[in-house]
């Protein structure tokens, strides 16, 4: 049986990183309210040269350069970006481009805060096929650039960069790789997180809207179950679990999402506090944190949870 095994991850933030005490000389809050509701303390905040495949790219590098590879060898990219750096071509070929694969099938997917899980389960379903070997899956978002920075009830929450895995097809993977996938979409709650523009619409970018109680209610209530669903269909339990990577939006969040299923809150891992909200980049670049200071090590069961506009929502079980 192939499975696809994470031979590699990366990451990508811009340079500019902006307390919440920077952010209150611009904005109409204090260090005291953003930690106190959110727990964020730090986001990054991409300059005019960064681009969302910019990370993507720099965050594709380390991944690849983990997994031991050379670019050629990727044989699929699959990049999670609610902020694409054009309406078209897809941000996943300027990635290619950027790192020299003459030929690859390159594509992007719109799920939001999800989209990372989405790209994971599109690039499984492919290389467990067959058709793919390689295959490298990208989270990358400058949300800075479609925020309202006159509303301080979003603006304080997101940041940007770029997170990244290199997925391989493995016949005897010994246990290891991608055991279950489930996601997850519900199109009538689109007014409670969106962006009130688009191309076929306004004919413009449009800024983030939120109504923060309402997807507070909704996300807990969602990632615990989908969660739950993932870990039967892998045949296991919240007990059997070492780690929980999920998306980075509030700590409040993750913290009772953990209390729902009963998890210790030692086995999640936080970064919201220095990344804030970076969308489809959150959970790989959680995931990178984690694997990067020793904390999630081969042999381990992975948790990776998330929930974003549409609503969307979507989980998978990773034996690393």
């Amino acid at each position: 049986m192939i499975r696809a095994v994470v031979t590699g991850t990366g990451s990508a933030l811009p340079a500019n990183r902006v307390s919440n005490a920077q952010l209150a000389e611009r904005v109409d809050t204090s260090d005291e309210w953003i930690v106190e509701r959110t727990g964020i303390r730090f986001r990054h905040i991409a300059a005019e040269h960064e681009t969302t495949a910019t990370l993507a790219t720099d965050a594709a590098r380390a991944a690849i350069a983990a997994a031991g590879l050379d670019a050629g060898q990727i044989d699929l990219i699959v990049l999670a970006t609610a902020t694409p750096d054009q309406t078209f071509p897809a941000t996943a070929t300027k990635v290619q481009a950027a790192l020299g694969i003459d030929d690859c099938v390159a594509f992007d997917v719109a799920a939001v805060c999800s989209g990372f899980l989405y790209a994971v389960q599109v690039a499984d379903s492919m290389l467990r096929a067959g058709v793919h070997r390689r295959a490298l899956v990208i989270g990358a978002e400058t949300f800075s650039r479609i925020l309202d920075w006159e509303d301080r009830a979003t603006c304080v929450l997101f940041g940007d960069g770029a997170g990244a895995i290199v997925l391989e097809a493995t016949e005897d993977a010994d246990g290891r790789g991608i055991l279950s996938t489930r996601l997850h979409a519900d199109g009538r709650h689109n007014g409670l997180l969106y962006v009130d523009g688009g191309p076929s619409t306004t004919g413009t970018v449009g800024k983030l809207r939120m109504k923060g109680k309402e997807v507070f209610r909704h996300a807990v209530v969602n990632l615990a179950a989908v969660m739950g669903e993932s870990l039967d269909l892998a045949g296991l339990t919240p007990a059997d679990v070492d780690w929980v990577v999920p998306h980075q939006a509030n700590a409040r969040i993750l913290d009772a999402t953990a209390r729902k299923l009963g998890l210790a809150p030692e086995k999640v891992v936080v970064t919201v506090d220095r990344h804030a909200n970076t969308s489809a980049a959150s959970v790989p670049l959680a995931l990178d944190v984690a694997v990067k200071d020793g904390r999630i090590k081969r042999g381990d069961l992975v948790v990776l949870e998330a929930m974003g506009g549409g609503f969307t929502w979507g989980a998978a079980v990773v034996r690393w």
